[in-house]
């Protein structure tokens, strides 16, 4: 362990670490910190590839204690672990992949109520690794290999709660309960609380009796164990002022609730307000970037968090991430919300150099692409970004949060795209719309095996079912757009300009179809999709075609699907382009 905490280990890997030391074969792998490299030029070249660890492969079975293998059990441990991944490098690299999200490192409460702790979002303890996953070896190890096959590595954090490591002992007596509450005015009014997770009281949860109130409930912080449900490490996380101590949310259109309140489940509200908390968060998660070389960080349930924390916490992990000589460290979050604006707002430069693009998910990749949306619905939404996202630089490379979104079909808490559709062709066009828009493509695992999970845990399938198979039909596709992205600048860095779009959802000649250009101003390129399901669909309405920024006479060649055909642009940029349903061409200026 890093001099910085040498009181706290995991008790597994300390003795561990005392037999293998009493035998003279090692020493202890926190005691020198890897070589810090710089893996990423700019971050809109990469296509990310968020992988949950327990369910993407099983390379190491000594550390499958508790692991179920039954695919009934999904909201168990299923057994994925670094090595795993590891072992997969080069399936990643064949996908076309050059990030990899990764689930949380840090020890994780086991279980709960029968449910598991595997997706990593319940931490115990900030300053160890999980077991079920690896030691601090191994992480670094997963970094190394993944840095030589040229995959960067971004590690999921969390730092608005901690796992159900205590309750509230509202009847004072000492244990965890489910208790009823009868009220105190003669009225037939019953309660059922359980001290785990009782609902939100503003003025903190209250001790309670049949008799009434009597003050606030104390904390009961448990000690279990066999399920990793121990007090926090470091130790000064074990303060009761610590925690808000408010209950679980209850009202998610309160924001004060929601960014004060338990979140749902009994994980317990960090008090980030205090300066004492922020500076033990900053001072954690820049050691994890000195220990394990990873170069960005994915930040989970950032709208809980009062914003003046990411006006301290992203320049202070920027900063540490500069001064050891990692350039260009990433820092997005997750604001899970429909609300264009409100994603935006954790953006620029009091906040994160990106966002999941959450509002651009629920709009345009299902509605326009499942469910037959106006395409107009994509530059309705794509000109609020100004107005919404940071437009100046604030971390990587000089790129300003409104180019960096990160564009997603679906994750690890919402349903696949495929879930109750068997049409792939939808899938395809937006899928060839998340690799050609501007910002950074992310795909969830298993999209390449054409997965199809519902809720969670149903969207968390193990990836061991497909075989890791590479020769599918989805597989190609992803690969073969990851490559033209890879082949084409403007593709990657280029600005987006829409040349088409339509309010047409029926049998209109353009109905269906959205068109844009990206331009680097070293190279150009345009893309015309069709998302509708049943017929043709055309850049032109009444007789007015497309206007482009090409030049009249302006050869375009066909670099996707296939090369071949061409097109010729007409007087004052018009070009009238027709694709099939679902389907979609790139175009790119012919040489010469």
């Amino acid at each position: 362990m890093p001099s910085i905490y040498p009181e706290y280990k995991n008790i597994l890997s300390y003795l561990s670490l005392v037999v293998v030391s009493a035998a003279g074969c090692a020493d202890d792998p926190y005691a020198s910190d890897p070589a810090i490299t710089s893996n990423v030029d700019d971050w809109r070249d990469e296509v990310i590839y968020q992988a949950m660890v327990d369910r993407f492969a099983d390379g190491d079975v000594n550390n499958n204690e508790g692991v179920t293998r039954d695919p009934a059990e999904l909201a168990r441990w299923q057994g994925g672990d670094w090595q795993g991944l590891i072992d997969r490098a080069s399936y990643l690299e064949a996908l076309g992949v050059t990030a990899l999200w990764i689930s949380p490192v840090v020890a994780n409460v086991e279980e709960d109520a029968g449910i598991g702790g595997y997706h990593g979002y319940w931490t115990r303890s900030f300053i160890d690794t999980n077991p079920h996953f690896g030691d601090i070896a191994k992480l670094r190890e997963l970094v190394a290999v993944m840095h030589d096959h040229g995959i960067a590595v971004i590690v999921d954090i969390v730092v608005n709660h901690v796992g159900q490591l205590f309750y509230y002992d509202i009847n004072q007596n000492g244990q965890p309960d489910i208790t009823t509450l009868y009220a105190t005015d003669g009225s037939d009014t019953v309660d059922i609380v359980t001290e785990w997770d009782p609902a939100y009281d503003p003025r903190g949860v209250q001790s309670f009796t049949s008799l009434g109130e009597s003050g606030p409930a104390p904390l009961g912080w448990v000690y279990m164990p066999e399920l990793n449900r121990l007090p926090p490490e470091p130790a000064e996380f074990q303060d009761d002022g610590w925690y808000h101590r408010r209950g679980r949310v209850t009202d998610w259109s309160d924001q004060a609730q929601v960014e004060l309140a338990d979140f749902p489940g009994g994980l317990k509200d960090l008090a980030t307000e205090r300066p004492e908390v922020r500076e033990a968060l900053i001072r954690v998660f820049s050691d994890w970037i000195t220990w394990t070389d990873i170069d960005g960080y994915r930040i989970d349930t950032v709208k809980h968090v009062e914003r003046d924390f990411w006006a301290e916490f992203a320049p202070a992990i920027r900063a540490h991430a500069e001064e050891i000589g990692k350039e260009n460290f990433l820092l997005f979050g997750e604001v899970f919300d429909g609300d264009d604006a409100l994603i935006g707002s954790y953006t620029g430069a009091d906040g994160l150099d990106a966002n999941v693009y959450f509002s651009q998910k629920y709009q345009v990749f299902d509605g326009v692409f499942k469910d037959n949306a106006p395409t107009s619905t994509i530059a309705a939404l794509f000109a609020q970004r100004d107005a919404h996202y940071g437009i100046d630089p604030t971390g990587p490379a000089g790129v300003a949060p409104r180019d960096l979104l990160v564009n997603f079909l679906d994750n690890h808490d919402v349903p696949r795209f495929l879930w109750q559709q068997d049409d792939t062709t939808a899938l395809q066009a937006a899928l060839l719309f998340l690799f050609t828009e501007d910002g950074l493509p992310c795909l969830y695992y298993g999209t390449e095996q054409g997965f199809s999970g519902g809720n969670d845990p149903a969207n968390r399938e193990p990836l061991w079912r497909s075989g890791y198979a590479t020769d599918g039909a989805l597989f190609g596709y992803i690969s073969s757009l990851a490559a033209l992205r890879a082949e084409i600048p403007a593709l990657r860095r280029g600005s987006l300009t829409l040349t088409w779009t339509t309010d047409h959802t029926g049998a209109e000649e353009d109905a269906g179809a959205v068109a844009f250009v990206r331009d680097d101003g070293a190279s150009s390129a345009l893309v015309v999709i069709n998302a509708s399901a049943t017929q043709d669909a055309a850049t032109s309405f009444g007789g007015v075609d497309m206007v482009t920024p090409f030049p009249a006479g302006t050869v375009l060649e066909q670099r996707w699907p296939e090369a071949g055909a061409t097109w010729v642009v007409g007087a004052g940029g018009a070009l009238r382009v027709e694709v099939g349903p679902r389907q979609g061409v790139v175009l790119v200026p012919a040489a010469g």
